[in-house]
């Protein structure tokens, strides 16, 4: 399997999203970071942080963000990766080697799985730790509310990380069904609006049973997205 995913990795050019991921890296740690330390923002009547509800502490605004990036990120490598196939019948020949079709697309589905999770964890931990290392030079606007030296830190950060990478196989599966990269674009979007936005003060992301059955639903996707490809028609 694992021979599959660098062959996938080296088919659609991994360096070219190794070059993307890097690049919103960057963007999202300096915009998190005048966040906290350049008041962009502050209220320029009050100077207090002009905050939705539910994001009043820096850890609230690192996750909302780098969710909604790598959630769109994620949906869009599996468009290519996958979708797109599909809808230029490059999948016919792929489907001709001697390997079942379901090992072929749940390769490609773990190849963008496992460098989208990489690639959160790494964003996050960078992120995290220039808002650590600011705090000994400057004064943050946001409360800082997390403890890098903590075990708990980081084992929430990885399950937050596994259920947002998680979350595009539900994108997948629409944009398979629909044969669209474009709806499985549109579908990231939808999701991020369903999990990830306020209506007033009310939220579903700090509901702590929302992640297990994001969790659930994007597996059950998942299965749907590979369990008939041996006989269906191309």
């Amino acid at each position: 399997m694992f021979k599959l995913i660098k062959l996938e990795w080296k088919k659609n050019n991994i360096r070219k999203y190794i070059r993307n991921a890097v690049i919103l890296a960057v963007i999202l740690c300096f915009f998190i970071f005048a966040l906290a330390y350049l008041g962009i923002a502050n209220d320029p009547d009050t100077g207090v942080p002009d905050a939705a509800p539910g994001n009043e502490m820096i850890s609230s605004s690192i996750e909302l963000l780098t969710s909604i990036s790598f959630l769109i990120f994620t949906s869009v490598m599996l468009s290519s990766f996958i979708v797109t196939v599909y809808k230029n019948k490059i999948m016919n020949l792929m489907f001709t080697y001697p390997i079942r079709r379901q090992k072929i697309v749940v390769s490609q589905m773990l190849a963008v799985w496992i460098f989208n999770f990489i690639a959160l964890v790494v964003t996050k931990l960078l992120i995290y730790g220039c808002i650590s290392a600011g705090s000994y030079f400057m004064t943050s606007a946001f409360p800082i509310d997390f403890n890098m030296a903590s075990l708990s830190f980081y084992v929430q950060l990885i399950l937050k990380s596994v259920v947002i990478v998680s979350m595009s196989f539900i994108a997948l599966f629409v944009g398979l069904v629909m044969k669209s990269s474009k709806a499985t674009i549109i579908s990231s979007f939808l999701l991020i609006f369903l999990t990830q936005a306020n209506i007033g003060d009310f939220t579903i992301k700090n509901n702590l049973m929302v992640p297990i059955v994001l969790m659930l639903v994007s597996l059950i996707f998942a299965v749907f997205s590979v369990y008939n490809v041996e006989t269906k028609d191309l």
